[in-house]
């Protein structure tokens, strides 16, 4: 994964585009391209001060594909 600072990843291995975690964001922090989804590290803010978890993780399908940026 491509360092980022404090906000999450979406694993585009494991992504299923179904684009959940995009209508969660309370930061509108996701967008898709090219039918991947990425999180813009300087919008997301892990939903803190919102929800005790990021939406994003919460919402998406697939185990492990929102996961904590490195």
């Amino acid at each position: 994964f491509p360092t980022r600072r404090s906000s999450d990843l979406i694993d585009p291995n494991l992504c299923t585009a179904c684009g959940a975690c995009e209508f969660e964001c309370p930061n509108s922090a996701i967008s898709v391209a090219a039918n991947v989804y990425a999180i813009d590290p300087d919008k997301c803010q892990e939903c803190k001060g919102k929800y005790d978890t990021p939406q994003c993780a919460k919402v998406c399908p697939v185990p492990d594909t929102c996961v904590p940026a490195r």
